[in-house]
């Protein structure tokens, strides 16, 4: 059922069927299809493909341009069509393309929409239950939004399993011994950092659970008591980690958590350096908590 591609951005994105052809005046067999350098054309094809019926459309492109395809994104979700959005380069980890190819806010954004279920997945393995969503999801369109930098693939030999992301969210890591007293929540390429601060912190005597939180849509379709048990209300010390605005975490850290986020436009630099001058740093990270962990 999949037919697609990119508005230009092929090789960034991934997105071609080299073994299917392109989709041309003279080969209407291809599947792979050059939309060119319009977002919102793209889109607007999309949602006319899915109307029609009978094939699963997907687009890509990065990120900082969904807002060009905002309109047709709004449409598709106020209709309910079955189509995919690639979107990578989803963080100022692009590095120095600086701030105006440097998504910020744009996850925030497409989370507002209703019926718009976002994805954004920490390694390979949950790229590819992402994957499984985004082509089993009939309510409405999905966005998956991946990074371009190299992220590590997770030992799931002693961290919770990647298919859990069909839940939304779901305990990564959990104390050796104990109960946990702090959580620490993250997506896509901030989940390692986390996981890494979540080992500085138990070294000096914390017990900290790792939530990785790739969708809050299917999340919020999970019952109270999944809810609960992921995010337990009487753990007050949680910290959410995002390279991007903060707006909305507030349901998830509550008045006493705390978010290391981006709130500000990036800058031109390698994204290690970008990473570290804005404070998305496994060190920065467990300093922060083990200060709300001091608090009263």
């Amino acid at each position: 059922q999949l037919v697609g591609g990119s508005a230009d951005l092929a090789g960034s994105n991934k997105t071609s069927m080299p073994d299917y052809g392109e989709f041309s005046k003279t080969d209407r067999s291809g599947r792979t299809i050059n939309y060119g350098v319009r977002e919102h054309g793209m889109g607007s094809i999309m949602n006319g493909m899915a109307l029609h019926g009978g094939i699963l459309p997907y687009g890509g492109t990065f990120l900082i341009f969904s807002d060009y395809m905002r309109p047709a994104i709004r449409l598709a979700a106020l209709m309910g069509l079955r189509v995919i959005y690639v979107f990578t380069h989803d963080s100022i980890g692009l590095g120095e393309d600086g701030p105006t190819h440097q998504p910020v806010e744009q996850l925030a954004s497409l989370r507002a929409i209703p019926d718009l279920t976002v994805l954004r997945p920490c390694d390979a393995n949950e790229t590819a239950e992402a994957w499984k969503i985004a082509l089993s999801e009939e309510r409405g369109p999905v966005a998956l939004a991946l990074s371009r930098q190299a992220v590590p693939v997770l030992d799931r030999s002693r961290l919770g399993p990647a298919k859990d992301l069909s839940k939304g969210a779901y305990v990564l890591r959990d104390p050796e011994k104990g109960d946990p007293d702090s959580i620490l929540i993250a997506t896509g390429s901030e989940v390692a950092i986390a996981l890494e601060a979540a080992e500085r912190l138990e070294s000096k005597g914390a017990k900290v659970r790792v939530v990785s939180m790739p969708s809050w849509e299917v999340f919020e379709r999970q019952s109270i008591s999944y809810r609960d048990r992921i995010l337990p209300p009487r753990i007050r010390v949680r910290v959410a980690v995002e390279a991007g605005v903060s707006l909305g975490w507030c349901r998830y850290v509550g008045a006493h958590g705390t978010v290391v986020g981006v709130e500000h436009f990036g800058a031109s630099a390698p994204y290690k350096t970008l990473y570290e001058k804005f404070g998305l740093t496994a060190e920065n990270v467990a300093k922060i908590a083990a200060e709300l962990l001091e608090e009263p």
